[in-house]
Order: structure tokens, then sequence, then C-alpha cells
């Protein structure tokens, strides 16, 4: 988002240097992985939508909360404790 914001390529050489100042150590394999699953990617549109997904979520939870029926619980489901970080978060090691 720095890099968007800066108008800057979002690259190996740009995503690595923000890393090293912030003081990241993060494996070249991984910068590699972001940087070509971003390709082709409007973060501008990627942006906008993670900011509206909750915003019309919540019109929905309120309205669906007028019913006389109960509520539906939700089972939980067990986290591995062996992490499993997918994503993003995984590149940074």
């Amino acid at each position: 988002m720095l890099l968007h914001a800066a108008e800057k390529d979002i690259d190996e050489k740009s995503v690595s240097a923000i890393l090293k100042a912030a003081g990241v150590k993060a494996d070249d394999a991984r910068v590699k992985a972001l940087v070509a699953s971003l390709a082709g990617v409007d973060i501008a549109d990627a942006m906008t939508q993670a900011v509206a997904a909750p915003a019309a979520a919540a019109p929905a939870a309120a309205a669906g909360g007028s019913s006389d029926d109960p509520a539906p619980v939700e089972e939980e489901e067990e986290e591995e404790e062996a992490g499993g970080f997918d994503g993003l978060g995984s590149l940074f090691g």
C-alpha cells in the first residue's frame, strides 16, 4: 500500500527496500512470490472493496437481528497450533 500511495512500481527491489527500512528480514523467494501475486491486481480497487465489505455487512447484520427466531449458533473451528499462516503474513517469516 505504501508503494501504491507513493505511485511507485511494486517490484522486488521496492518491496525489499521497504521491508529493510522497517527492520524486517524477508526471504527473497517470498518477496518474489508476493510481487508475482500482485501482478495485474488493481490495488486501488482492491482497497476500495476491502473497505466496502465490512460496511456492507453491517446493515445486513442489523436487519437480520429483528426476527423473533433465535439466532443460529455458529460452531467455532479449532485453530491449528502449528501456525498455518497463509497469505501475505507468511512472507515476513
